[in-house]
């Protein structure tokens, strides 16, 4: 496997987001203060290994790049290609959505006292370095979708849990749901934690 470009800035990015929740900040804290953490991450575009910046021709991808051991939270590329979208789905914890390469549409929906969904404010444009929020309190419903019909788009997620392991719910026009596991598009995560080439570099510096 490839390594990442530089990962240090994801690795830096882990060590912060895990000192965050050490804090035993409010959901409130996490989503203010986790998304300058991920602003500084997206704001570089030089780090997110290619493995794990594929398009798929027919879907989006989701891209596990790392999982808390207490599953905490987790962080995740997701992948579009030209003009994918997702149905419409909830998350059930909380999540952050950075945008790093290109551009996406998230429409946000609310569930009526029918059940039915109903959309929630006008179609928000996401611009590369631009971070939104998700969860059960502010708002857990959307669709997102590539807003370039001619390029692939990227964002990095955190969310609150092992994303990919958690049961939620996609939902049809008559509002009816319909529960999935999302699971992950790759079998192998990037190695963020091999080290040795800065450090025996320092070394090679100070011989």
């Amino acid at each position: 496997m490839s390594h990442a470009k530089q990962p240090t800035r994801l690795r830096h990015f882990i060590h912060s987001f895990t000192r965050l929740l050490e804090s035993r900040p409010d959901e409130q804290q996490i989503l203010t203060e986790g998304a300058k953490l991920l602003e500084d991450l997206i704001a570089q575009d030089d780090w997110l290994d290619n493995e794990f910046a594929q398009p798929h021709p027919e879907r989006y991808q989701q891209y596990l790049l790392y999982a808390d051991g207490l599953e905490r939270f987790s962080v995740v590329s997701f992948v579009w290609g030209p003009g994918q979208s997702t149905p419409i789905h909830n998350h059930t914890v909380w999540g952050l959505i950075g945008v790093l390469r290109g551009q996406e549409v998230a429409q946000r929906y609310l569930r009526d006292n029918t059940g039915r969904n109903v959309i929630d404010g006008p179609p928000q444009h996401l611009q590369a370095g631009r971070v939104e929020a998700v969860s059960p309190r502010i708002g857990d419903i959307h669709r997102v979708s590539n807003a370039l019909s001619d390029q692939t788009s990227i964002s990095i997620h955190v969310y609150g849990g092992n994303i990919g392991a958690i049961e939620r719910s996609v939902f049809q026009d008559d509002g009816s749901r319909k529960p999935f596991v999302s699971g992950y598009s790759n079998t192998v995560l990037p190695n963020l934690w091999d080290r040795s080439s800065e450090l025996n570099a320092k070394l090679r510096a100070t011989a």
